[in-house]
C-alpha cells in the first residue's frame, strides 16, 4: 500500500521522506503549498492546517516525530527500530529530546538568516538561541563519544530523526569545532543516501 507524505520538502516533510527513503516504503508525495494548508481538503487530513501528514490506508497522522515512529515500527528492519523495549525507548527519548533542546533554537537562527527581512531581524532573539545550543550539543557529543550511532552499532530511526533537525545547522553554517562527535556523526547520517534522495524528493 502506498503512504502519502504531504508536505514540500523545504519543510519538517523531509524528516518523513528521509524515512521513507530509507525503508523503501512505497510513497506518493503530495507537496502542499502553504497557501493551500487551510483549505478544506488539507484540513480533513490535518486539522491543524500544518504540515507534514500522513496518510496511511484509511490511517491518518500527524507531527512528524510520531509520523516517523509509526513507519519505523511498522516497517523497519535490520534493527532500523530496535527490538527490545528500552531501545526503542532510546529511540524515542532521542526524536523528543530532539525537539524540545535544540528544534527551536536552531529555527530562530535559521528563520531570522533566510526568512526575516532585515529590518524585522531580531539579533537578541539569535543571541540568546546561539547561547542555548552548546549545552545539548555537549550532551550530545558526549554521549556519542567511542560510537557512530545513538543507539546501537547501527543507523537507527533515533539517529534519522535527531539528524533531520540538527541538519538545519548546516546552513547557518553552525560552528560545531567545539563537538567533534556530534560534527562526524551529522556528517555521517546525512551523507546517507536516503536523505539526499529526500531532499531531491518533488
Amino acid at each position: 500500500m502506498t503512504v502519502k507524505i504531504y508536505g514540500p520538502t523545504a519543510s519538517r516533510a523531509v524528516r518523513a521522506l528521509w524515512i521513507v527513503h530509507e525503508l523503501g516504503i512505497p510513497f506518493e508525495h503530495v507537496p502542499v503549498e502553504m497557501k493551500d494548508l487551510k483549505g478544506a481538503d488539507y484540513l480533513k487530513v490535518n486539522p491543524n492546517g500544518k504540515v507534514p501528514a500522513m496518510v496511511d490506508g484509511d490511517f491518518k497522522l500527524f507531527e512528524s516525530m510520531a509520523i516517523n515512529l509509526y513507519l519505523a515500527a511498522k516497517h523497519g528492519k535490520g534493527g532500523f527500530f530496535p527490538a527490545s523495549l528500552e531501545d526503542q525507548a532510546l529511540c524515542y527519548q532521542w526524536s523528543f529530546w530532539g525537539m524540545t533542546e535544540v528544534e527551536k533554537p536552531l529555527l530562530t537562527i535559521l528563520m531570522d538568516m533566510f526568512m526575516t527581512p532585515p529590518d524585522k531581524r531580531k539579533p537578541e532573539a539569535v543571541a540568546e538561541a546561539q547561547q542555548a545550543l552548546p549545552r545539548p550539543f555537549g550532551v550530545l557529543n558526549g554521549i556519542l563519544q567511542g560510537r557512530e550511532y545513538l543507539v546501537g552499532s547501527s543507523f537507527t530511526v533515533a539517529d534519522l530523526n535527531l539528524a533531520s533537525i540538527c541538519s538545519w545547522a548546516k546552513p547557518i553554517k553552525y560552528d560545531f569545532s567545539p563537538f567533534p562527535n556530534v560534527s562526524a556523526w551529522l556528517d555521517r547520517c546525512l551523507s546517507r543516501p536516503a536523505f539526499k534522495a529526500a531532499r531531491a524528493t518533488k
